[in-house]
């Protein structure tokens, strides 16, 4: 018991340990160079500063966190609908799914950037219109999984199913949706980490001279500025937000979505 107590204080102590001893390192090494090449701040400005732009920008840097994260969760959910019922109708028709499912990687290899220009004439520089981009950006993933979930059943079950004479909605949500519940789980961990990245992206554009005050808005006027500590600290916020993403997607799968992930071994794989 004592050598297994170690052990796993080992893996704990590694676990923590190794990553915290990286970020040492990397600001140990961001801090010499900075002071020994005396690069200009603008160029590149020390953690202390960064650290700095932090404290003096915190309200700033909330409100764009949330604003950015308002957008990128309507978007994600939104993605998450449409894509999963694309996916249900992919799945029921083959024709309609070749016919269709081309458009749907279409519209994921169109550049968003060529896009949100024709959004923002469309719909306006509002937050709906972030949020369309963040669909466009994060709705592939979800489709392409999910379909691919629906899709892969056991042919033992599906003859079982046929045998009892089952309905095609029967087989639909007692067999497709559980077993495709955990590519839904791999598609919103892909597209949680899209869904910031859109949503900054969005902002780039539809806070460039309005009063949004996004993290990508934020990033654009301080770049403007020449506030390079301001804006590396912007950087440092997006990807806590995507962080958070990640993480809650994760916790929505141990909780809420528990029941069919376990129907089908998905927690036991991780």
């Amino acid at each position: 018991m004592t050598n297994l107590n170690r052990s796993i204080g080992r893996s704990a102590l590694l676990a923590f340990g190794a990553p915290i001893g990286v970020f040492l390192i990397v600001i140990s090494g961001w801090i010499l160079s900075v002071n020994y090449w005396e690069i200009p701040k603008v160029l590149l400005p020390s953690p202390i500063a960064v650290f700095q732009a932090i404290l003096e920008q915190r309200g700033t840097l909330f409100q764009g966190i949330v604003a950015t994260g308002k957008a990128a969760s309507i978007g994600l959910a939104l993605s998450v609908l449409l894509g999963t019922l694309l996916a249900i109708i992919f799945s029921q028709s083959n024709w309609i799914r070749l016919a269709f499912y081309p458009y749907v990687i279409f519209l994921q290899t169109v550049p968003i950037v060529a896009v949100a220009p024709l959004l923002i004439i469309w719909l306006g520089n509002g937050f709906w219109t972030i949020a369309v981009v963040v669909v466009i950006i994060s709705i592939f993933p979800i489709v392409a999984n999910v379909t691919t979930g629906l899709l892969s059943i056991d042919k033992n079950m599906m003859e079982l199913f046929q045998m009892h004479q089952a309905t095609r909605w029967q087989v639909l949500v007692k067999l497709r949706v559980p077993v495709a519940t955990a590519s839904l789980i791999v598609g919103m961990r892909i597209s949680s980490g899209l869904a910031v990245i859109g949503a900054i992206v969005g902002e780039f554009f539809v806070g460039n001279g309005t009063s949004y005050d996004g993290l990508g808005s934020l990033m654009t006027r301080w770049q403007t500025q020449l506030k390079t500590d301001a804006l590396m600290a912007a950087v440092g916020a997006s990807t806590l937000l995507g962080v958070t993403f990640f993480v809650l997607v994760n916790l929505l799968a141990r909780t809420l979505l528990k029941r069919w992930t376990n129907a089908v071994g998905f927690e036991s794989s991780k």
